[in-house]
């Protein structure tokens, strides 16, 4: 049995459309679409399916992306019950769905954990100019550098999410931000661009956040994992309740360490699947590690070829 990574991507992978393909051909979708809207009051057809802001909105981003991942791995694991994962890994928002699939919290609790979870994080960055900037073509240390040399200035800036070599993204108050773009050019950044973000995820502006989401997490999440996760904190196996809640709180405010998640695990499994909308970690793990093949399924189509290539 082939050793399989389980990954989920996170915020950014969202697009109209999403999810339209389950609901349309498989009754256990339609059912998931009405279960989550009927829990935190959302008509997630309407919401996936039509042309509207609330899609970019994280309090709505986040359960519709994990909404799609679930219903995606739910319908793998119907038509291939007898392959287990090794171990699981998220992306942000996806370290919550790797959660859930993992059987640690359930999928109707963890859609209104993550609705909840996208409140926490823009009522956290409500009164204060918050954002995220890409630095592309420039090695990690001297992101990191330009950083801290920012901080002991006053700056409020940190490295947010490492997703592979050359590419860092950092977060924190947009107008610093924004005052460091020609710095990292002059260090060697092919570019320094902006995100269309008001939320400077996975920095110490969300310490706000962190004491509600825990308390929510404490009463939704159990001790039954299928297998282990891999942190986004620390690049380390977790499989317990306790590192769960603690871990996904200091995730709030501490960097996504994709990159360097891939490198560990590239050894230990023979292949990763993606689930739910797009293809952002296969681009991601090609570069990362390009001896590990990675799969998708984000409609009927790809649910039948990985099951072709995997359950056979």
């Amino acid at each position: 049995m082939k050793k399989i990574a389980m990954i989920f991507a996170g915020q950014g992978s969202q697009a109209v459309g999403m999810g339209k393909d389950f609901y349309e051909n498989s009754e256990l979708a339609r059912e998931m679409f009405d279960k989550a809207g009927e829990r935190i009051g959302v008509d997630f057809k309407e919401l996936m399916f039509e042309e509207n802001d609330k899609l970019s909105q994280t309090a709505y981003t986040q359960p519709a992306i994990l909404l799609v991942q679930m219903i995606a791995y739910k319908l793998f694991k119907q038509e291939c019950p007898d392959v287990k994962a090794e171990l699981f890994l998220g992306h942000s928002l996806g370290e919550f769905s790797a959660l859930c699939a993992s059987g640690a919290i359930d999928y109707v609790d963890a859609v209104e954990l993550v609705h909840k979870r996208g409140a926490y994080m823009q009522g956290a960055c409500e009164e204060i100019e918050a954002g995220m900037m890409a630095i592309v073509g420039l090695d990690d240390a001297s992101v990191e550098k330009i950083c801290a040399d920012a901080q002991a200035e006053g700056k409020k800036v940190w490295p947010a999410n490492y997703n592979q070599d050359g590419q860092l993204v950092v977060a924190g108050m947009k107008a610093d931000l924004v005052s460091l773009e020609d710095t990292f050019k002059e260090a060697g950044a092919k570019r320094a661009l902006l995100l269309n973000m008001s939320v400077a995820s996975h920095c110490e502006l969300l310490s706000p956040a962190q004491e509600p989401l825990a308390s929510l997490m404490s009463n939704m999440v159990n001790d039954s994992f299928e297998a282990p996760i891999v942190s986004n904190v620390t690049t380390k196996k977790y499989a317990s309740k306790d590192e769960a809640v603690s871990l996904l709180k200091d995730q709030l405010i501490k960097p996504v360490k994709y990159k360097q998640s891939i490198e560990t695990i590239a050894s230990e499994v023979d292949m990763a699947i993606e689930f739910g909308q797009g293809v952002v970690l296969k681009g991601l793990n090609r570069r990362i590690a390009k001896d590990m093949n990675t799969l998708n399924i984000s409609d009927m189509a790809s649910l039948a070829k990985v099951k072709e290539e995997v359950c056979s």
